[in-house]
């Protein structure tokens, strides 16, 4: 996991080329202009989701897990809490290999909190519970862009 301010992101450069790609795309565009829904960066290997959501409580959501992409996680409008899954996994739902997806509880977690400004990188395989309500008004506008995990 990285937890940084949007305007340290360039600190990350070399840890990989699809993130280096991601990093460029994220100097150079104001998210806030950006469609919902799906923007290609390069193809299936970097592409951004603008979605608006409601945050919710945490005992109504469950962590997630992708084993092909890291996601980048951005809010554009409102504030999340972003848990990050330490230790005691137990699965929920079994990985689907074709949705990049599984879930699963964790006895143990460390919490981010996010809003404009910031951004968090949860790394491939590292359980995340994104969209955990931080504020009495829950509405998000958010940015993830998913970077393929190179082999």
């Amino acid at each position: 996991m990285i937890y940084d301010e949007i305007r340290n992101i360039s600190r990350y450069r070399g840890i990989s080329s699809n993130l280096d790609v991601a990093i460029d795309f994220l100097e150079k565009t104001e998210l806030n202009n950006l469609p919902l829904g799906k923007t290609e960066i390069l193809g299936d290997k970097v592409f951004a989701n603008v979605m608006e959501a409601q945050a919710k409580d945490e005992k109504e959501l469950s962590f997630e897990i992708h084993k092909k992409y890291m996601d980048i996680q951005i809010d554009i409008e409102g504030t999340e809490l972003i848990f990050i899954g330490l230790d005691g996994f137990h699965e929920k739902e079994p990985f689907s290999p074709e949705k990049d997806f599984g879930s699963c509880t964790a006895e143990k977690s460390a919490r981010m909190i996010m809003g404009q400004g910031r951004f968090i990188v949860c790394m491939a395989n590292e359980p995340h519970l994104p969209g955990v309500a931080a504020e009495d008004d829950r509405r998000l506008k958010k940015c993830v862009i998913k970077v393929a995990v190179e082999s």
